[in-house]
């Protein structure tokens, strides 16, 4: 599963061609692909399969009640893989988890992460890429075709992105959504409040955190809850709200400057290094907890991992001057904290590869 755009089907054609065994490519974005699976016909199935071994469908949301297919052919055909891919966890996930519960394996594809230009390429390209990912994000056509990455973008974000929501039968104000969006854009690295946003947009809070969960299923934002466990100045229902990409965030306010222009400078380092991050802990199947911490008293901490009952606290600071910040002692007492971390252009790799 993945956002729109990521890769899925690029990555599956590859797969397939490296196959000794028969594969059958199935793409649901064709009708009378949906109506065969739809249609769950035993001996149709069987006719559909014929010899292949492998078994890949390609946007499976699409089809409804995707599951019960997928049951059926797991059940009736031990000796065939089956890989489905889908852009819509919100679909994909609804569809499939009470048929195949604890039968399937889920795996996550994200825009291009610095670990993988690291090892397709070498640690210049990592470092020439840095300031164009910041404004651009890391989509694989916006690094592919850098010279079109404003276009591509807008194109990204007005045809594909939105695509799953927008069909969703329970939204109907398609530019209530973009006003959220905007909203969301501005406030990167800043707690949010829905009672806010929902004045902020002219609507009301319920709408917004529907809205909120529905961008989240597609994989275009996260969330990070405050942490709160013991001091009692802790904000306990505080949260910030991030993008997946920092391109896509800079396409939805059209705000494609060069750095050296920019005030928002901070909040790019900040969404760019934790997005960064949860990609490469999902890649190397490090599962953990993350939050941010801050105190009615301003102290604050951008990002933290946790797992196992330990701590791993990281600060972002776009200049390096400020590498010599401290993490609030308060923290430090609380809390079994193993690393600490300050992190900069300078040293961000140490936690990307």
């Amino acid at each position: 599963m993945g956002a729109r755009q990521v890769g899925k089907t690029t990555l599956l054609k590859q797969f397939m061609q490296e196959q000794t065994n028969e594969v059958l490519y199935l793409n649901c974005d064709e009708a009378m692909t949906v109506s065969q699976l739809t249609n769950r016909n035993m001996r149709q199935l069987q006719l559909l399969v014929g010899t292949a071994k492998i078994i890949v469908i390609d946007e499976a949301q699409k089809v409804d009640n995707i599951g019960l297919t997928l049951k059926m052919i797991v059940d009736n055909f031990p000796d065939i893989q089956v890989i489905a891919t889908g852009s819509s966890a919100f679909e994909l996930r609804n569809r499939l988890n009470e048929p195949l519960t604890g039968r399937k394996y889920e795996y996550r594809l994200f825009p291009i992460s610095t670990n993988e230009i690291y090892k397709t390429g070498n640690f210049l390209d990592v470092q020439r890429l840095l300031e164009s990912r910041l404004i651009y994000g890391s989509y694989p056509d916006i690094l592919t075709h850098g010279t079109e990455a404003h276009e591509l973008l807008n194109f990204l974000t007005d045809s594909y992105l939105y695509k799953d929501i927008l069909v969703s039968d329970n939204l109907r104000k398609p530019e209530l959504l973009d006003k959220l969006l905007k909203a969301l854009a501005f406030q990167v690295g800043s707690e949010v409040s829905y009672n806010e946003l929902s004045q902020m947009i002219g609507s009301d809070a319920k709408t917004v955190e529907r809205y909120i969960e529905l961008l989240e299923k597609c994989f275009i934002i996260f969330r990070l809850n405050g942490l709160s466990r013991n001091l009692r100045n802790e904000l306990k229902k505080a949260k910030k709200i991030y993008f997946y990409d920092n391109g896509v965030r800079n396409a939805v306010i059209q705000q494609f400057a060069p750095l050296e222009m920019r005030n928002d400078v901070g909040a790019l380092w900040e969404n760019f290094f934790i997005s960064e991050r949860i990609k490469f802990n999902h890649y190397r199947q490090y599962y953990c907890n993350i939050y941010f911490w801050r105190t009615k008293s301003q102290q604050e901490i951008d990002y933290i991992e946790e797992s196992n009952g330990t701590f791993d606290v990281f600060e972002m600071k776009w200049n390096p001057k400020n590498a010599n910040a401290t993490i609030p002692s308060s923290f430090l007492k609380t809390y079994s904290v193993s690393n600490t971390a300050i992190v900069t252009p300078e040293n961000y790799l140490d936690y990307l590869l």
